[in-house]
């Protein structure tokens, strides 16, 4: 059986979640902001949560419609299939947003979904609902009235891969980390460096695209407990992405950071995401790093003020990436950072630019292509 499926995604990030997507065989329905909405069926569902690197979670779709008044929402609500997933014992909790739409009381809103589903439910099993069993998350959206209901197959967002043993402070998320690599053309053939990287994250998971790692391997996710799934799926699965890890071959893959701590913990993160043995992480101020190789690549997320950094700290970076880049005209540098007069710091217009969110923080992404 098919499904519509969403996966919801950072601001930004929707082009290369939906390359993911593509990549795994899967038909795209359509894109909006911050989700892409596509079709697979069950083991669409494990995939996506085992391989896609820049997207938040994955959400099985129940219904989309117009509502103006409780009354529709009721309704309709009632009117979807919720037996086909959810079981008599199945546990489910309503949450979501209203934005820009007549039905604006969350809470009324949740009380509605909830006395619904309960009802059709409770008149499908011809019994009442314990609520004892799996956990089924509801999430919906109201947004200029049209209403949209799911249920979230990943639990703990997709970010949280299991291997950030150590943190350190403002660090950047694994899905958006992702993404600055996909975004750059970094192969695991050419030298990547990260000045200023703090717990390793980037290149943690450049490596991982390098290994070919599935980012959801060592955790787990709420569907594994639905019993609409057949039993051996998730098994097989996981061991299909096991299987197709790549170990041959030395990867150029080198992290710096002025603070001492960050660096243990970054090598202690990549260790634990398997791919510690590929990372080379030293104490090391960027002001002075040299990069002579030709063809390297910089990938990093400085310190900004609003983030993390005193202005000095900023300045330093800024002025050791500007004489990297004149140093080596070969050199190719990435960087995502709030800085809106980044570029004239650098003293040249980057070749492309991208705006993301780091959280709640709108940045831009930098990109300046060395020459070949």
């Amino acid at each position: 059986m098919e499904y519509e499926l969403i996966a919801t995604t950072t601001f930004g990030l929707e082009a290369v979640a939906r390359r993911e997507i593509e990549n795994l065989g899967y038909e795209i329905i359509k894109t909006e902001d911050g989700k892409i909405t596509y079709r697979g069926d069950l083991a669409a569902i494990v995939k996506s949560n085992l391989w896609l690197r820049t997207a938040d979670r994955v959400l099985l779709k129940m219904g989309e419609a117009e509502v103006k008044n409780f009354e529709d929402l009721f309704q309709f609500v009632k009117g979807l299939p919720w037996e086909e997933i959810i079981p008599k014992d199945g546990c489910f909790v309503v949450n979501g947003t209203t934005v820009k739409s007549k039905l604006t009381s969350l809470p009324a809103i949740q009380r509605t979904i909830k006395k619904a589903m309960v009802l059709r439910l409770s008149e499908f099993h011809d019994s009442e609902l314990p609520e004892t069993g799996a956990k089924y998350p509801i999430r919906f959206t109201l947004l200029k009235d049209v209403f949209t209901i799911s249920i979230d197959t990943t639990g703990s967002g997709l970010h949280k891969r299991g291997y950030r043993i150590k943190n350190v402070e403002a660090p950047i998320k694994e899905t958006l980390a992702a993404a600055l690599v996909e975004l750059s053309f970094w192969n695991k053939d050419r030298l990547l460096i990260d000045p200023c990287c703090g717990s390793g994250t980037i290149l943690i998971e450049a490596a991982m695209i390098a290994r070919n790692i599935a980012p959801g391997l060592c955790r787990g996710f709420e569907s594994e407990e639905w019993d609409v799934f057949p039993e051996t799926l998730w098994k097989k699965e996981r061991q299909k992405a096991e299987e197709s890890a790549e170990c041959g071959g030395d990867l150029l893959i080198r992290g710096y950071d002025v603070d001492l701590k960050a660096v243990m913990a970054a090598r202690e993160n990549a260790a634990a995401a398997g791919v510690g043995n590929d990372l080379n992480f030293e104490k090391m101020s960027v002001s002075k790093l040299k990069v002579p190789e030709q063809g390297a690549i910089i990938i990093t997320n400085p310190p900004y003020g609003q983030r993390i950094g005193s202005d000095e700290e900023v300045e330093i970076v800024d002025k050791s990436l500007r004489r990297l880049m004149a140093d080596n005209h070969a050199l190719s540098v990435f960087a995502i950072t709030s800085e809106k007069n980044f570029e004239k710091k650098m003293g040249k217009k980057a070749n492309r630019r991208r705006k993301l969110y780091n959280g709640r923080i709108e940045t831009t992404y930098y990109q300046y292509h060395g020459k070949k």
